[in-house]
């Protein structure tokens, strides 16, 4: 938990401060040259400057201990984040989609100087650096809302490689910075809908996967000396907390001290390998069930 804390405390004011410095320093560069692509730019950093906000927010509710109105925690407030995350890149890319439209029909050249070039190159080098901190720490406290930010950089950092693209070809094409803004916006609008496909998917609830359920039934088997057929599992996520339930076979002439003493050690088994908090449902076993039952 305190590990949590740190690398999501830490990532959220890396973010920040990163990003003001990066949205300021482009909005001046595309204000000076009348480049929307480089505004465009400027804006999906003040939105990592939101998004990193949230971040610090969502991250200190799901620290938050179970208690009577929340028994499971409050491990979701992380995925909420994330959709919001997901939610703040959609606005800020349909809205520079109409504005690069809009744009586009204007015809106008759009000039570039060195100031421009140098605020690109630092943005991109600086979003990278904030994409791998984002990625590691993420993985490292298994937090869906760090990946989630870790994507909003790497969005950031490859519309700048699109803007410094643009940039050298501005001269040539008349079109290339109101056909960057709209490309960065794609981007942008990618983004979100990775995020928010994934997010909306874990709140609704998924199936185990398959490599996950042979694990926890080769768990099982190796904990219990009968056959339990285990079958009916269903897991339920509360950001960092798992709590499981799952449906087992016994013989019917098993004593209710027996029966306890299996379901134990299985729960047991399944928190020292997965760290899952588990539920079992003993039912007893017909004559006519041979076969070992997985769902």
């Amino acid at each position: 938990m305190e590990d949590s804390r740190k690398y999501t405390v830490r990532t959220g004011w890396f973010s920040i401060i990163g990003n003001i410095l990066l949205s300021s320093l482009k909005y001046w560069a595309g204000v000076s040259t009348g480049s929307l692509a480089l505004v465009a730019d400027a804006w999906h950093s003040i939105s990592d400057v939101v998004t990193s906000a949230i971040v610090l927010i969502g991250g200190k509710i799901s620290r938050k201990p179970a208690d009577d109105d929340h028994p499971f925690g409050h491990g979701r407030a992380e995925h909420i984040a994330a959709i919001i995350i997901g939610v703040v890149l959609a606005i800020v890319a349909f809205d520079f989609i109409l504005n690069g439209i809009e744009k586009f029909g204007e015809r106008e050249h759009t000039y570039y100087s060195t100031f421009a070039w140098i605020a690109i190159i630092i943005s991109v080098v600086v979003n990278e650096l904030l994409t791998q901190y984002s990625f590691w720490a993420g993985k490292k406290i298994n937090s869906s809302m760090l990946i989630a930010d870790g994507w909003h950089h790497r969005t950031d950092a490859l519309s700048s490689v699109i803007v410094l693209i643009g940039i050298a070809l501005g001269r040539s094409f008349w079109w290339t910075d109101a056909v960057l803004s709209i490309i960065v916006a794609i981007l942008i609008a990618y983004a979100s809908y990775e995020i928010l496909a994934k997010e909306i998917k874990s709140l609704l609830g998924e199936s185990p996967s398959e490599e996950l359920l042979e694990k926890i039934h080769k768990t099982v088997s190796m904990n219990c000396k009968i056959q339990v057929n285990l079958h009916h599992i269903h897991l339920h996520h509360y950001g960092h907390h798992t709590e499981m339930s799952c449906h087992i076979k016994l013989p019917p002439e098993m004593t209710l001290f027996e029966t306890h003493e299996i379901c134990t050690k299985i729960e047991k088994a399944i928190k020292k390998e997965f760290g899952f908090i588990t539920t079992i449902h003993p039912e007893p076993l017909s004559d006519k069930l041979k076969t070992f039952e997985r769902y």
